[in-house]
């Protein structure tokens, strides 16, 4: 991380940018200019009081004369770790609960109907140390573990579904440890999962009563068929719950769920912890520098897309946040009347192409003079 520390893009765009000039560099970056959400008094006051970045934007669609408008409000939630490491994980675990039900019962304040989490939430990232201890016993169960018990009482309480990624371990099938994404309905009863897989199951589009939505877990959003896969079995709503660092992937941050958002006509929320985590034992990344004792510095930004192109400005860089984004999920299809992306995809040729392309005996169709 340099020196100068950038709080958000927004900030520094506002600092030197001339007024005259700024909401047209704005609407080059980020679309068609947003609404801001207004928010009581109350929830703002409580963000600071927290500590916490508070931002909310209104997606509209044009009205229509045969549906209703289908307003759904989503939530995102970035947050540090809050205690050390190496201090005992029952006492981590039960921080992170802490910290962020404190930022979910302002959500609830602010009418959110789906909240998600950041990836593996409940822990620090340690997968970048390649220890196995006692890093593993941060793993629970999905369907009955102790954070998904804490989601289902958040969201009986608060008629909220929620997305909680976790470290889970199947019993089942011999303590197999999964990247994990539990979807709780807002009744409280465990709907679904969705495993970190670069190919989607079905199980994973769980349809909730304020829509369709799936998890697309960190490293998928890479894979433009992996989002394709969420969308072409009815996703309306993707989330990307991500852990990621600076050096590694913010210049493709801010794109690739985006484009996944126009290219899919649908709305998709990235979310990525913030802060440096700090391990007591050094590590190595295997790119032949030294070893170290941090993985990098997870810059938040979390942020929405819609399916027109336009997208929310990005929370804080450095500090925990709670983005409200009121989305009309009409846009979804009206966006695909205009485009018509699905329309004209000639989705037999490709997947002929790529059945070909996975033998072995494939040879690129390649024409040389």
């Amino acid at each position: 991380m340099s020196e100068f520390v950038v709080e958000t893009l927004e900030k520094t765009l506002e600092t030197f940018i001339p007024d005259a000039e700024l909401k047209e560099v704005k609407r080059i970056l980020y679309g068609k200019e947003l609404k801001k959400l207004i928010l009581p008094q109350k929830v703002v006051e409580a963000a600071q009081e927290r500590e916490f970045d508070l931002q909310g934007y209104v997606f509209e669609a044009a009205p229509e004369q045969l549906r209703t408008p289908r307003i759904v409000r989503v939530g995102l939630i970035q947050n540090k770790i809050i205690l050390p490491t190496d201090a005992p994980v029952l006492n981590q675990i039960t921080a992170l609960h802490k910290r962020v039900s404190e930022i979910v019962e302002v959500a609830a304040f602010c009418g959110v109907n789906i909240v998600c989490f950041q990836e593996a939430w409940t822990m620090p990232f340690a997968f970048c140390t390649r220890e196995k201890e006692p890093w593993t016993e941060f793993a629970e169960s999905a369907e009955d573990g102790f954070t998904t018990r804490f989601c289902q009482e958040l969201a009986k309480k608060y008629n909220m579904v929620v997305v909680s990624p976790i470290l889970e371990r199947d019993e089942i099938h011999g303590g197999t440890l999964w990247n994990t994404a539990v979807v709780v309905s807002n009744t409280g009863q465990f709907l679904g999962k969705s495993r970190k897989n670069h190919i989607p199951r079905v199980g994973d589009f769980n349809e909730t009563q304020f829509g369709r939505i799936a998890v697309n877990i960190c490293y998928g959003r890479h894979h433009p068929l992996n989002w394709f896969m969420y969308s072409i079995n009815g996703a309306e709503i993707i989330f990307n719950p991500s852990a990621t660092v600076g050096a590694v992937s913010e210049p493709m941050w801010s794109v690739e769920a985006r484009n996944a958002a126009i290219a899919n006509h649908c709305f998709t929320c990235a979310i990525n912890r913030v802060g440096t985590e700090y391990f007591k034992n050094e590590f190595t990344s295997g790119n032949g520098k030294k070893a170290h004792h941090e993985f990098g510095h997870f810059y938040g930004s979390s942020y929405v897309a819609a399916p027109d192109g336009s997208r929310s400005p990005g929370l804080s860089r450095t500090h925990d946040g709670l983005l409200v984004a009121e989305i009309d999920l009409n846009l979804n299809r009206q966006t695909a009347d205009k485009w018509n992306f699905k329309m004209t995809g000639r989705y037999d040729m490709y997947a002929d192409e790529l059945t070909k392309a996975t033998q072995n005996d494939f040879k690129p169709n390649i024409i040389k003079e």
